[in-house]
This record gives C-alpha cells, structure tokens and sequence, in this order.
C-alpha cells in the first residue's frame, strides 16, 4: 500500500504543477467529433473546466469547431460562452441550437450575459434577449443602457443586502431561507432605508460571530461604493488599490443597483495590461489568433505605415551626411549601433512610463522627480556603453577621435531616449490621446534623428 502511494506521488505533484491544456485531450476530443461518437466527447469533456473546452473550441479550426458544438449538443454550458474569446462568441452563438442557446444563457449571471450580448450583433442579442424571462431581460436591457465600459455593464444585479439594524442571526435566517441566492458572493450589503449602501459585511465574520451581535458592530473597515457610471477601468484600479473582494453599486440617488466582485474586476485588469502591451507594439486592442488574415493585416497595416514615415525622416537626417559617410566608411558601420542602443533605451523608459500613468504611479506632482530619475539612468547608460564603444572602435578602426565621437553621440542618444521615453507618454496623456497606442513611433523617430544627427554631426564638425 505504501509503496503504491509513493510510487504515485510525484507524478501527482508533476501534473498539480502545469494548468495548460493537454494537447492529448485535444486530439482526443477531435476524434471523438471526426466518429461521431457524442458520448465519447461528452465523457471527455464533462471533467474539464469551463475554461479549458473553451480553449480547446478556440484552437482546432471552424469546420471543427462547428461540428464539436452541434455534437456536444446540450451539454453545452453557458460558462463556457462565458470564456470564449470574442472573436469566436459570435461563431459558436450561431451554430448552438436555439433550445440549448436558451437553456445556456438562462444558466448565466446577469453581468456575464451582459457581456455576453453587448459586442454581438443585434440580430444575435436579440436571439439571446429573447431567451430570457422577462424580469432577466428588463435587467440585461438596462445594464446596457449604460455608457460601454462602464460600472452599470461590469456588474451583477444579483445583490445580497440587509437592513442596517439586523442581527448576525437575522442575517443567517434570511441567508438560510432564501429562494434565490448568487452563485457566488462574498459579502451582505448593508443598506439604510432609502436604500443606500452604508457597509459591507463578510460571510466570515456573519458565521464567526453571536447570532446577537449587530451586523453594523462588525462591517469591514475598507468600504468602497462605486457609481454606475463609472468607467471599469477605474473600478479595477480601486479594486487593485484597496484590496477589494466585493463593491456596491449605485445609481445617480445613491441607491443600491447592482455589485462588483473581483474576479469581475480583474478581468478587467488583465485585459487593461493586454491592451497596454499590444499598443506598445502596434497592434489592435482586439488582436486574437483567431481573427481572419486581412483583419490582422489592416489592425497592424496602420501603424507599420506611421513607422514608415518615421523611418523616412530618420533617412533624411542620414542623407544630409551623405558625403561624410562617403569619406570615412566606418560611420556607416557604427551608425547602426547608436540607433539600436537607443531604439532599445527609448523602449525601456517609455514601458515603465506608460505602466506607470496606467497605474497612476506617475502623476503631476512627482512628474519632474521621475523625469530627472530616467535622464540620470540614461547618462549613467550613456557614459557606460559610450566608454565601451569608444574601445571597441579604437581598436577596430584606428582612429581616436572616432572613438570620442561615438561615446559622445552614444551619450546624447541615451538621455534623449530616456527624455523621450518618459516625456512623450506624458504629453500624449495629458493630451488625451493613449500613450500605449501613439508613444511608438515617436519615442523611435526621437532616439534615430538624435542619435543619427548626434554621430553624424560630430563625426562631420570632428573627423573631417
């Protein structure tokens, strides 16, 4: 018996270790549709997680992925439209049965339907809307009445509250007896009696303490009530920044409307941090590997072209030297050096300054410390690299002036990526317009035209 357990152990431990789906299943479930075998798919599927089929839906290809939905059938649950990425929603939406469409959504909270219906095309909300009992379709259609990404779209109108004068046991009676009941909260709302939040109650300290005990005596200290129309990414920075599990929502009169729990909020934080990072390199907030060839080509096409123009205008800096780097040969060799040092410096500062306005770490009160912060580490940069430069060109061409000319211009090209780095996010936020899409380009336009017109120049003023 023992030597069972121990022989099984670390496989256990090795499979605990890794959550990414296993391409077996995979291939498995593919066989499954390619027989027709519905029980075989359904025994494959049933002990996954919601997550891990939607994934498998989003990597075989749509013939596939047509006949798996209808084969599955009604065993298709609606948190898996839940998970699915948009790109395919509307696909999958269209191939599902109308009675197991209906039978999926009615299994939903509010807000996942809301996100569910709120990209879809009318004729395909309508499809769902009408799935609803009248009650879930007045709260869908008023939640999306809300402004988009807003507070009023991200929460669940399933609430769980209690009179403000009401006992720990009060609270657990009525929690006992409840028809209904959110499949997952966290806290009971206290509200007064227009209906307004005034507290929030964790279900730990409701079952840790005496059925007499007040339940205003033992709110949470952090308490934080959010406006409908609020727009989400402010709700997931309070939920970050304060450590909230559950939020209140209200309405223009402050009274209760719906809540905000965090796994809710962090999804919007982790799409926050996508579209941050697929900015930065260009491409569309709403990039997906599952999106059609030319839908990709145009959402990257538009800035590839702005990249152009850029590199245009770092070209003609270049060409205005065109008859020094005909005299010396070695200009050309070590141009690409100084533009690459400070393409790749202009890159650093300008993520950490765009992560930083995001998070609200870089405000106006401690802009000119970070400024002078960041042009501190790219003269340190400069002078280091610019010293390491000036060896490696001595000795490879022989000409000790050159050496003085790149470590200079490698000095100036580091401060003014790092100055670039760091101001032009600044100045787009300022000007309302996202840094993480527009900072690119003009971050790599500054650090070429200064590097190149700084090692050119000098080399022009200096060697010849």
């Amino acid at each position: 018996m023992s030597e069972t357990v121990d022989q099984t152990a670390p496989e256990t431990e090795a499979d605990d270790e890794y959550y990414e789906l296993d391409q077996r299943t995979v291939a498995a479930a593919l066989y499954a549709v390619e027989v027709g075998d519905r029980q075989r798919l359904i025994d494959l599927l049933e002990p996954l997680h919601a997550a891990d089929i939607a994934d498998i839906l989003e990597q075989i290809n749509p013939f596939d992925r047509r006949r798996l939905v209808l084969l599955y059938d009604r065993e298709f649950d609606g948190e898996i439209l839940s998970e699915l990425d948009e790109s395919i929603r509307e696909e999958i939406i269209a191939v599902l049965k109308p009675d197991v469409l209906a039978e999926a959504v009615r299994e939903m909270e509010s807000d996942d339907i809301v996100d569910l219906v709120e990209d879809l095309d009318e004729p395909q909300q309508e499809a769902i809307l009408d799935q609803l009992e009248d009650a879930d379709r007045v709260a869908v259609e008023q939640a999306l009445s809300y402004p988009e990404y807003s507070a009023g779209r991200l929460m669940q109108r399933e609430t769980v509250f209690a009179p403000e004068h009401w006992t720990v046991g009060e609270a657990i009676d009525y929690l006992r007896n409840a028809d209904e009941l959110p499949e997952q909260f966290y806290h009971v709302i206290l509200v007064d009696p227009k209906m307004r939040p005034i507290g929030n109650v964790t279900l730990g300290k409701i079952m840790s303490s005496r059925r007499d005990t007040a339940l205003m005596d033992i709110t949470e200290d952090m308490f934080q009530v959010i406006p409908v129309t609020q727009p989400e990414s402010e709700v997931a920075y309070a939920f970050n920044q304060y450590h909230l599990i559950s939020a209140p929502v209200v309405d223009e009169d402050d009274r209760l409307v719906g809540v905000i729990t965090i796994d809710d909020a962090m999804i919007v934080l982790d799409e926050e941090h996508e579209e941050d990072i697929l900015r930065l390199a260009g491409v569309s907030d709403d990039a997906s590997l599952s999106d059609r060839i030319m839908d990709t080509v145009k959402g990257r096409a538009t800035w590839l072209f702005v990249n152009l123009l850029t590199a245009i205008l770092a070209s003609l800096v270049i060409d205005l030297f065109s008859e020094t780097i005909d005299q010396m040969v070695a200009l050309a060799v070590l141009m690409p050096i100084v533009a690459s040092m400070g393409g790749n410096a202009g890159t650093q500062t300008m993520t950490v300054a765009v992560r930083a306005l995001a998070t609200k770490d870089l405000t106006a009160q401690n802009a000119m410390r970070v400024v002078r912060r960041e042009v501190s580490v790219g003269a340190i940069n400069g002078l280091l690299f610019g010293f390491i430069m000036a060896l490696v060109a001595g000795f490879w061409f022989g000409v000790p002036m050159l050496a003085v000319v790149i470590a200079v211009a490698m000095l100036l090209t580091q401060v003014a990526a790092a100055l670039g780095g760091i101001v032009i996010p600044m100045l787009l936020d300022r000007a309302g317009i996202d840094p993480a899409l527009a900072s690119g380009p003009f971050v790599t336009t500054v650090t070429d035209v200064v590097g190149f017109f700084a090692f050119l120049g000098l080399a022009a003023s200096v060697l010849l």
